[in-house]
């Protein structure tokens, strides 16, 4: 999904992200909500029971993985069709409200204006990334990279590998991941983002994680490039 209203700054300064590489659901709009009452519902629709600490355990898996989990609590459906109907359920969860999190939105338009490139990564369809694409400011995204669009999900490093491999198409040149940041709420999302050598930031939601190799931090809000530039500065001096 390259962007045509954005040019590639090739001079942005080397202290500071090269790119920034974000996670959609749990981390830039809390649809974990609606993930989990459509897996409990698809669930209880074909008469089988749904907890809480098995959705939780799903969150951010690859949809074809967690299609197979709904299948083995009781869903009669194949794995594709399992995905368009969690898939449709969220879709319209988000037309009906669009959940951000806190200092989501605002961090993604300070990235924008300061032109550091960005892409989403996501373990959500095109379906459901079509929904949210447009209730952005035009260009604010200048790649994306969907579940059914790699072969392996999260927590395999492909769809960030692949995401880092689209914004270096654009920019004429290959990222260092190092220098780049991938935020993650989920601990399959984390490990992606980690293994595959980005500067990776948990910011816990539906689960948490716990501590590993990779940054922690409370929330969005407030977080500004420069304090972004110091976390490079730390781990790359």
């Amino acid at each position: 999904m390259p962007s045509t209203s954005f040019a590639f700054d090739t001079n942005l300064p080397p202290e500071g992200p090269h790119a920034v590489l974000w996670d959609m659901d749990g981390t830039l709009i809390d649809t974990e909500p609606y993930w989990i009452a459509a897996e409990g519902e698809l669930v209880a629709a074909h008469g089988g029971t749904w907890g809480g600490e098995q959705a939780h355990a799903l969150v951010g898996s690859a949809l074809p993985d967690a299609a197979r989990v709904l299948q083995a609590a009781g869903v009669d459906l194949p794995v594709r069709e399992i995905i368009d109907a969690l898939s449709a359920r969220v879709a319209a969860g988000i037309r009906e409200q669009l959940p951000w999190r806190p200092g989501a939105r605002e961090l993604l338009t300070a990235l924008h204006t300061a032109g550091v490139p960005q892409a989403l990564v996501t373990m959500s369809e095109r379906s459901i990334v079509a929904e949210l694409l447009p209730l952005l400011p035009e260009g604010i995204f200048q790649a994306s990279v969907t579940g059914e669009e790699v072969a392996q999900g999260k927590p395999h490093p492909e769809p960030y590998l692949r995401g880092l491999q689209l914004l270096s198409e654009l920019a004429g040149a290959p990222l260092d991941p190092a220098r780049c940041i991938g935020f993650e709420d989920s601990a399959p999302g984390i490990t992606a983002a980690s293994a595959a050598g980005l500067h990776a930031v948990l910011i816990p939601n539906a689960t948490d994680p716990g501590h590993g190799p990779w940054r922690r931090i409370d929330s969005l809000a407030g977080l500004d490039l420069q304090t972004m530039a110091s976390w490079l500065a730390q781990v790359n001096a």
